[in-house]
């Protein structure tokens, strides 16, 4: 032992001037170790504690009982972090070229705009910071530790390793600490461990093979849990971010924080802007130069196509659009910590929950009693209060109208340690559920009248509880009331309570009973059963009651919108597999013939098999902060977006490794919400439902407003070009460009961003976060307005122009045209899909007064005389403006047209039915159709229809029972398919389970494996 402790200590004391110095002891090590082993290590003194001198030189070399968190940044420093977006950079770099070639006009309306966007996201990103609690507020606050002799109350942060605590019922253990003294110790590890029921203690040495799972080491108390019965002392083994919850600490501060989406797609579209509209005025510079131009002249018509190309606006519309969805976000009782990430719920394809304390409430909940006599009772409610109801064949059971019942619900009430403050418990769990069962009867008081004589207290050897009480007013009397495991409890009854009367017990209710436990058990419910009587040995059997941590309210109807939306849910626990797979199932995530896997098994599979499998698994049990991480990234590698949510310690990892982590607000851990992105103020599941919603419908506004953008964008860098290219006076003065920049990147383009959410959008699945926020569909209609726009404007200006000479009516023509176009082209990008009648004019009010504003402010350019001379412009006639109004409004009704082809194209034919109908498949599947096996069900696929350019095609799976329709949506790819089919490049994956999983297709190009996503591939050829 000497030699193993000399070993243990040159193991841990690190090469420093100081030689005498106590190392800190891993938990594994200290629970393997006798207590007066680690006391001599520590060198510790049980009786008299530490001395004020020694804690100072232990605390001069371990540091303070506290995390070491980087100092924050200052302000000023993060003001600066948020010119790092490369669009950002772009427009600076226009700014600085503006001021060099002197059009000091531009340079301050994008500096301006710069300003904006970054302040608007400083801002919020601030606040966000600031309305979340610090994180080493999580260390408990004060402790009760024994300095010199006396027993000190103290700040937790002010303990070292080796010195003496001592832990009592709803204290936080305040640090490491191994066990020598223990009297009825329960210890809730959930935060830690993710195990719901607490952990009893003891201070006996564990064998090495016994120890490896934290959950495992019974003889320490973990810093961060709580402490729910009984009391105890312990040696400080390691302090801060020695302990194991500092590990976690530690993973969580090394796990880089994945970019989102958003920013993705935003540094793409910003390099592919930049690349695009520098490669053409680059060619424009050249032919200009090619022809004999100046230099200087074709450089500054350079400078101002970039100005006018570059989307300064698209920035601040990005930046307010998500700092409004952040705004209702808090609304709905959630924080977002950073702007990107309500976006990126929208591409939202995995929610990995935890159970304890996210999808349940961590409160265990009696659901069921059955009583000696045969009587089944439903119990309703959650958690530790009055509210629920008892029924019984659908009645209400309250007070003592059921006397069956009653004596079960007395018994559990008298014979019980716990009590209940404002809705917290101060005790065991399941005493706790006992306590509400008898709040929801109006029999809480019962406890009051008896006077308790005689103890035996619960402990894990003998998993019974007894007391032996007088009532108040027949004190002469004595009664025992007995509590525990049925094996146990039933040993000590000789007889069972039959509607009053005590009967014989037989062998056939012995069976009755047991049978009740084995279903009660099948649903996941910890079963606890209740006697009283005279005499221990000669007790009256009473009846059984099943207790569990039950779902929230709301979450199964969540967890359906989710799952019909799109949204895999996978559940990940350190509970045992029968508690997971019972509250799975009750959330609709598990049934019979589903997969659920062990962390145990999670360990021995490598990250490649893991992905392999990861899609087909629901649910997770026994996993611990290691198992989460793993299953995170391999969700990721597979490409799905993962939001993770989760409330205690254990799950703080997995929370920042994941593309979103979801943090529980009122039982979360402090951990837990500095890791997370997001935190649900009300721990209400079903707000990350609408959460997902905010997402889909703010990257539909942002992508509404890039078609704008890029329209107008195009339309004025192509009317310029053209111009210069062909030699031709230039149509438009740089003050007018300039007022079509301002009204391009302002109120117009920016109230898209607040267009209300689309209700279409948030039906359909996540977007694919592969798929460029520029699609083929958007660049088609992009160019498609461009060119009307483009036409449109030359029309006007040849029209005007028949004189070879440039009057102020002509720029003033060819001026209007354009911003009358801008204003139809804003109008038809309010929505890809629906009609402008559809969503209304004035639904969007914001859009409705920017239009309003730009077309008075144009006005005021065509009539107001001092602005007629800045704008070289002049008084336009009533059918001058009818007449562009008239001509401009075509780009509108084009896209309008677009829309209502795109509408009929995608509309699924109706099935046939009847026995007609039958006929029609058959013959299609004999003349086209291909067999479908290897899913357990024989079918016939056949083609209904196709189209290319990203629609939808329409298939039929005919099975013996009826005909099953499925729309397979091309999101990615444009593959080619129509009848008769030939040769496909889809391929089409179905999932085993029809019922969860819709159907995917890919491309034959992409070569990446996707045999580990579907059981089943189904090739076109």
């Amino acid at each position: 032992m000497l030699k193993k402790r000399g070993q243990l200590l040159s193991d841990r004391q690190p090469s420093s001037e100081d030689e005498t110095m106590v190392p800190v002891l891993t938990s594994r090590k200290a629970s393997e170790l006798p207590v007066n082993e680690v006391a001599c290590i520590l060198q510790a003194d049980l009786q008299q504690g530490l001395t004020q001198e020694e804690v100072r030189r232990r605390r001069a070399y371990h540091g303070w009982n506290e995390f070491d968190i980087s100092e924050d940044e200052p302000l000023w420093k993060k003001y600066i972090s948020q010119f790092k977006d490369p669009l950002i950079l772009l427009l600076l770099a226009s700014a600085v070229i503006s001021v060099l070639m002197h059009q000091f006009d531009d340079a301050i309306s994008i500096t301006v705009a710069i300003i904006i966007v970054v302040t608007v996201a400083f801002v919020q990103e601030y606040r966000s910071e600031k309305s979340l609690e610090e994180l080493g507020k999580l260390v408990p606050p004060e402790c009760h530790c024994i300095r010199e002799g006396h027993l000190v109350h103290m700040l937790a942060r002010e303990l070292v390793p080796g010195d003496t605590v001592c832990l009592s019922v709803g204290e936080r253990v305040p640090a490491d600490l191994r066990l020598y003294e223990s009297t009825d110790l329960s210890v809730d590890e959930s935060s830690l461990t993710g195990e719901t029921t607490p952990s009893s203690k003891s201070t006996s040495h564990q064998p090495l093979a016994s120890n490896g799972d934290i959950a495992s080491r019974s003889n320490i108390a973990f810093m961060g849990t709580l402490v729910r019965c009984g009391k105890a002392k312990g040696i400080v083994i390691g302090t801060g971010e020695s302990s194991e919850f500092g590990e976690v600490f530690k993973m969580m501060q090394a796990e880089e924080a994945p970019k989102t989406p958003l920013q993705k797609s935003m540094d793409l579209l910003g390099k592919q802007l930049s690349l695009y509209s520098f490669g053409i005025i680059g060619v424009i510079m050249l032919m200009g130069w090619l022809q004999g131009k100046r230099t200087l002249d074709m450089f500054t018509i350079g400078v101002s196509l970039a100005v006018a190309a570059i989307p300064e606006g698209l920035p601040i519309v990005v930046t307010v659009t998500l700092a409004l969805g952040v705004m209702r976000m808090v609304k709905k009782r959630a924080i977002v910590k950073k702007l990107p990430i309500v976006e990126t719920l929208g591409c939202c394809n995995v929610i990995c929950s935890d159970k304890t304390g996210t999808l349940t409430k961590n409160e265990m909940t009696v659901t069921q009693l059955f009583t000696s006599d045969g009587l089944h009772a439903e119990v309703t409610g959650v958690g530790y209060n009055r509210e629920g109801d008892v029924l019984v064949d659908g009645d209400v059971i309250h007070g003592f109208s059921c006397p069956s019942i009653t004596r079960i619900v007395e018994v559990g009430c008298v014979c019980n340690d716990s009590m209940i403050k404002n809705h917290n418990l101060l005790g065991r769990p399941t005493e706790g559920a006992l306590i509400a069962l008898a709040m929801k009867m109006g029999l809480e008081n019962l406890q009051q009248d008896y006077v308790r004589l005689e103890e035996h207290p619960f402990t894990s050897e003998q998993k019974w509880m007894a007391v032996r009480c007088a009532h108040r007013s027949q004190q002469n009397t004595s009664v025992y009331f007995m509590k525990g495991a049925y094996e146990r409890v039933i040993s000590f009854c000789s007889s069972y309570n039959s509607r009053g009367t005590t009967l014989p017990l037989t062998h056939q209710q012995r069976e009755l009973y047991q049978q009740q436990i084995s279903y009660m058990g099948t649903a996941g419910l910890r079963v606890l059963a209740f006697a009283s009587g005279s005499e221990v040995g000669n007790l009256t059997f009473l009846g059984l009651v099943g207790i569990i941590d039950p779902p929230r309210s709301g979450v199964k109807e969540a967890v359906a919108a989710l799952i019909s939306s799109g949204v895999a849910i996978k559940m990940i626990t350190g509970d045992s597999q029968e508690t997971a797979v019972s509250i799975a199932s009750r959330l609709g995530l598990y049934s019979k013939g589903c997969q659920c896997l062990s962390g145990e098994e999670v360990d021995q599979l490598d990250l490649q098999q893991l992905c392999n499998m990861v899609s087909r698994i629901s649910v997770f049990y026994r996993a611990s902060p290691r198992h989460k991480l793993k299953i995170v990234k391999s969700l990721q590698n597979i490409g799905a977006v993962v939001a993770m949510t989760g409330d205690g310690v254990n799950d703080a990892v997995a929370l920042k490794a994941a593309d979103i982590g979801v943090a529980m607000g009122r039982t979360g851990t402090d951990v837990c919400k500095e890791a997370a992105d997001m935190i649900l103020v009300d721990d209400d599941f079903q707000t990350i439902m609408s959460a997902i919603e905010e997402g889909k419908g703010i990257y539909n506004n942002i992508k509404n407003f890039v078609r704008f953008q890029l329209s107008t964008s195009i339309a004025a860098l192509t009317l310029i070009s053209l111009a210069t290219l062909m030699n031709f006076p230039n149509p438009l003065n740089a003050m007018q460009i300039l007022w079509i920049n301002i009204i391009m990147d302002g109120p117009p383009a920016q109230s898209l961003g607040v267009e209300p959410v689309d209700q279409e959008v948030i039906k359909k699945p996540p977007r694919n976060v592969r798929d460029s926020i520029i699609t083929r569909s958007l660049i088609f209609k992009v160019l498609v307005s461009a060119f009307i726009i483009v036409c449109g404007t030359l029309f006007v200006f040849w029209r005007e122009l028949r004189d070879n000479v440039i009057t102020p009516r002509d720029t003033t023509m060819t001026f209007t045209c354009f911003v009358f176009f801008d204003m139809f082209n804003a109008l038809s990008s309010r929505s890809q899909t629906r009609m402008v009648h559809e969503m209304g004019l004035c639904s969007n009010r914001t859009f409705c007064f920017a239009v309003l504003a730009s077309i008075m402010g144009q006005l005021l350019v065509i009539y107001f005389p001092p602005l007629q001379s800045v704008f070289q412009t002049e008084s336009l006639s009533v059918f001058d403006l009818l007449f562009l109004v008239s001509l401009t409004s075509s780009v509108c009704v084009v896209s309008e047209v677009i829309k209502k082809v795109e509408r009929l194209s995608m509309t699924p034919p109706t099935p046939p039915s009847g026995p007609e109908g039958e006929e029609e498949e058959e013959e299609e599947a004999a003349a086209g159709g291909r067999r479908l096996s290897g899913l357990g069900l024989e079918g016939t696929l056949i083609l209904k229809g196709g189209r290319a350019w990203r629609k939808t095609a329409y298939w039929t799976v005919k099975w013996p029972a009826g005909v099953l329709t499925l729309t397979l949506c091309l999101l990615q790819y444009d593959v080619q398919l129509s009848p008769p089919l030939t040769r496909s490049a889809g391929v089409f994956l179905l999932s085993h389970d029809l019922s969860h999983d819709s159907s995917h297709t890919t491309d034959l190009k992409e070569k990446k494996p996707l045999s580990h996503m579907f059981d089943t591939f189904v090739f076109f050829i």
